[in-house]
């Protein structure tokens, strides 16, 4: 249905766009070519300043004196005209390229007229030529792209047209302004006046064809004038010089008949160019017209069309905005409170409210029924799930209860069996033995920790740190490979004693992994004051990890949550189990991941001070018992190796004893 609704009306509002665009597109055009228009006649205006400033100047040159008056009087008004020209940025352009030696060329034919220097009319002649023709070109109306209407076309063709047969005619009257100020044309002057003569003619006959009535009439009025009859008959005189020969004629004369011609032509460019203005008014109104009866009108049908369109699509709505507040109830809370439920108890029976009738087609109401289905899929699914997480934890957790109280007895047979034996190469198989069982037990403790079964454990006094990590060397396979460096003087109190040695236990056979068995992993604490904190630092230098592997590996140390265990790979158990470790110590125990410098990986242990407990006043070794968590490693170890030591030399170190002597 959205498709049936919204492909019409998108085509209608596009057909409507298309018109308005195009009216709106004839608005812009014929502004444009208002301004277009007004702004060529400025610039015939400063070309018509120019022209006769060249005239002027080539008179004076060839020798008129009475031209200075006048000359000074045009250079002004070209000099107005210039600065009017200054915000027009395509005609700023042309005047700087073309006219920035005006100052230079004024002065030299000020200087050559009062015979101190010589400079050359024809090149002087040729620079305001330049100069008008670059204007001429840069002229908008010289450029204007074919329009739709005739009148305006014709009408912008005349003026163009127009503007080079007042530039011919002002070109000419320069020319031989300066030729009778001599009385002579001196080298190709009779060639570049033939050449004008042409290009009137020529422009002459292209105006007459795109002109209308009025306009031809205005322009055979300008030449049939008694000065431009003078004109005529003194280009008769020059027609006839082309050897050379001296010409009699009043430079002053043929310059005022001239002029009067130049300026009728102007005045006929000025009436066409009005009435161009006028017709792109003409045109700007209706366009304006015909774009507000269009947007008027596409507006009427859209509202219309939209109507429709609406009131069609309610029948639509109003039932899949309800079966979506459903799914969405579904989605966002009713499921989620009974998986809730579930996951707490598997023998919560959920029961779903009656789902709130739906109107509408039959396929929107099965729609809903299919939607039922999915929720009381997903609810069996997720019981399921809930079931087998509970029967795996319960049954992970029980195996390791049976493991560590089946080490606990193999541990105390162990110590009993050490007590009792004599011969020192039997004691030291015992002392391997009784490692081995050592770590078995911390296995199983890390079993547990993964299934999130606290293990009992008792109230115990508080332990100094050197011994809480010789607990966890201890605990570890190749303990001869660990280095215990400085640690500073700390007590941790005794609930957190067993839970930092393991933890550390757990770093400590990480680093030993996954470095190279010649080199050493150390064990460093310091205390922070300003932070009130206590750190272990377990450095190896092995492989290290990449910035993507640490950063996961993070996450997993920061304390994974519930589902970390079943969805994390089986050789991260380690990670997953210092971060239960680190977050069963509460907060502010945190671990992270450093590179070591040089290569290799540094685990951080930070243990908030509340943890810590105070120091005590040093006392005899027999009145400061440790925690029984590391007693019971240390005094049976370090019991059997007195015993051993008193008999003989083994032939292999025992792990207690290299603990103690780390």
């Amino acid at each position: 249905m959205a498709v049936v609704i919204t492909v019409p009306i998108c085509l209608l509002l596009t057909v409507a766009g298309l018109a308005v665009y195009g009216r709106a597109e004839a608005v812009g055009d014929a502004r444009t070519t208002r301004a277009e228009v007004g702004l060529s006649l400025r610039v015939q205006a400063l070309v018509h300043q120019l022209q006769r400033e060249r005239g002027l100047t080539n008179g004076l040159l060839g020798g008129e004196e009475e031209y200075r008056t006048p000359l000074a009087a045009t250079r002004k008004r070209v000099d107005t005209a210039l600065r009017a020209m200054r915000p027009e940025r395509d005609v700023e352009g042309v005047v700087q390229r073309h006219l920035r030696r005006l100052a230079a060329v004024r002065t030299a034919a000020d200087r050559a007229a009062g015979g101190k220097s010589d400079a050359d009319r024809t090149a002087t002649l040729t620079f305001y030529t330049s100069a008008v023709n670059a204007l001429n070109a840069v002229d908008p109306v010289a450029d204007t792209v074919t329009r739709d209407d005739g009148q305006l076309r014709d009408g912008l063709a005349a003026l163009r047209e127009l503007a080079a047969v007042k530039e011919s005619v002002a070109l000419e009257r320069g020319l031989l302004n300066g030729v009778f100020a001599e009385g002579a044309f001196h080298d190709r002057e009779y060639l570049t006046f033939t050449e004008v003569r042409a290009t009137r003619v020529a422009a002459l006959a292209r105006f007459r064809q795109v002109a209308n009535a009025p306009q031809r009439a205005a322009l055979k009025r300008a030449f049939a004038t008694e000065d431009a009859t003078r004109a005529t008959a003194y280009e008769r005189r020059a027609e006839v010089a082309a050897d050379g020969s001296a010409l009699r004629a009043d430079a002053g004369t043929w310059w005022d008949a001239m002029t009067v011609l130049v300026d009728d032509l102007y005045a006929v460019q000025q009436t066409v160019g009005d009435d161009v203005r006028d017709r792109a008014d003409d045109l700007s109104r209706d366009a304006e017209l015909d774009l507000a009866a269009y947007v008027l009108t596409g507006t009427l049908i859209a509202t219309l069309v939209a109507g429709l369109a609406a009131f069609a699509s309610r029948s639509l709505t109003r039932p899949l905005r309800t079966l979506a507040e459903a799914a969405h109830d579904v989605a966002r809370h009713r499921l989620p409170s009974a998986v809730a439920r579930i996951q707490q108890s598997p023998q919560d029976q959920v029961e779903f409210p009656e789902a709130p009738p739906l109107g509408g087609a039959a396929e929107i109401a099965e729609v809903a029924e299919s939607l039922r289905q999915v929720e009381l899929t997903a609810l069996q699914l997720a019981a399921q799930q809930a079931g087998l997480r509970r029967n795996t934890t319960e049954s992970l957790a029980n195996l390791g209860r049976r493991n560590q109280n089946l080490v606990r007895r193999q541990l105390g047979l162990i110590t009993r069996l050490e007590r009792q034996e004599l011969d020192p190469d039997a004691l030291a198989e015992l002392f391997e033995l009784d490692h081995l069982a050592t770590r078995m037990r911390r296995n199983a403790e890390s079993l547990l920790v993964l299934a999130g079964q606290n293990p009992p454990r008792p109230t115990a006094a508080p332990a100094d740190g050197l011994e809480v990590v010789q607990s966890a060397v201890a605990e570890v396979e190749q303990y001869r490979r660990v280095l215990i460096a400085t640690v500073e003087l700390v007590r941790i109190r005794g609930h957190a004693v067993a839970d930092v040695a393991h933890l550390l236990a757990e770093l400590l056979e990480n680093g030993l992994t996954f470095s190279p068995p010649t080199e050493r992993v150390e064990v460093h604490g310091w205390y922070e004051a300003e932070d009130d904190t206590y750190s272990f630092a377990v450095v190896d230098h092995g492989v290290g990890m990449s910035a993507a592997d640490k950063e996961r590996a993070d996450a997993r140390l920061s304390g994974p949550g519930e589902d970390a265990f079943l969805a994390a790979p089986t050789r991260f158990l380690g990670h997953l189990v210092v971060g239960r470790l680190a977050h069963r110590l509460g907060e502010g125990a945190k671990v992270h991941l450093f590179d070591t410098p040089g290569g290799g990986l540094s685990a951080l242990l930070v243990l908030p001070g509340r943890l810590l407990a105070p120091a005590q006043p040093p006392q005899p070794l027999s009145t400061t018992p440790p925690a029984p968590a590391v007693s019971t490693l240390l005094n049976d170890f370090r019991a059997g190796v007195a015993r051993a030591e008193a008999r003989s030399t083994p032939r292999s170190t025992p792990r207690s004893t290299q603990g103690a002597s780390s």
